[in-house]
């Protein structure tokens, strides 16, 4: 009976191996749909915003597999515990890694619609929003290989980063929409674009929470928000 018992433990954890891999090849994938759909707007790239796009069904592909492999590891090993919860925050982990590419692509979808609009000048700051979204993304799964707490814990206080460029971004747009009728048009394509990266930034935060409490069986305290973002939100 031990040597059952070991043989299970080992299945269980090979299982959990591939699991860990097909979420972790998910959410590089969906870390470089970030960037690159950030990149192909900047250079109006309407190849590698289609590029974009087109590789968001194998990130769709990959969820479909990851919640076949959890129900069959539920269904063959049974397990309990630390092992289930485990296994459940992989599911819902990769539900909201699904999210955030479905974001990136959206941000590819409006490359063609903007390719001929002026450049307005605070879409420079796009660029160093995607990366502090994408850093957010990198280091939750980090934190989910690692079944680290700490490192979920110090993710979500790092989406205060991505709230204050969505401020400045959307306060900045608003006066080139006051300033000249012209700039209105690119520049709401331009907010709902930053309201994308704002929102991979709350999801990343929710994979943080989920590997939080797959680590400690714990849920995340909820973090403040800024009248600021409260605010922006409403309009």
């Amino acid at each position: 009976m031990p040597n059952g018992n070991a043989h299970t433990v080992s299945a269980f954890d090979n299982d959990m191996g591939q699991l860990r891999a097909l979420v972790s090849e998910m959410g590089g994938r969906a870390e470089a749909a970030i960037a690159e759909s950030v990149q192909a707007l900047m250079r109006r790239d309407l190849d590698a915003a289609a590029r974009v796009v087109e590789e968001d069904r194998k990130i769709d592909i990959l969820e479909v597999e990851v919640e076949r492999q959890v129900l069959r590891l539920i269904a063959l090993r049974g397990p309990v515990a630390d092992d289930l919860r485990e296994a459940l925050a992989a599911l819902k982990i990769a539900g909201i890694i699904e999210r955030i590419g479905d974001y990136a692509k959206n941000i590819a979808k409006r490359v063609p619609i903007i390719q001929d609009a002026k450049s307005i000048e605070p879409m420079a700051i796009l660029p160093a929003m995607g990366r502090a979204a994408a850093d957010m993304v990198h280091d939750a799964l980090d934190a989910f290989a690692a079944r680290d707490a700490q490192k979920a814990l110090d993710v979500s206080m790092q989406d205060k980063a991505v709230d204050d460029f969505y401020n400045s971004l959307f306060r900045a747009l608003l006066t080139c929409m006051m300033e000249s009728p012209q700039n209105i048009t690119p520049s709401a394509h331009l907010l709902f674009i930053a309201k994308n990266l704002e929102r991979i930034g709350d999801h990343a935060t929710n994979l943080a929470e989920m590997v939080y409490f797959a680590a400690t069986g714990q849920i995340l305290p909820d973090r403040p928000r800024g009248e600021d973002m409260l605010a922006a939100e409403r309009v």
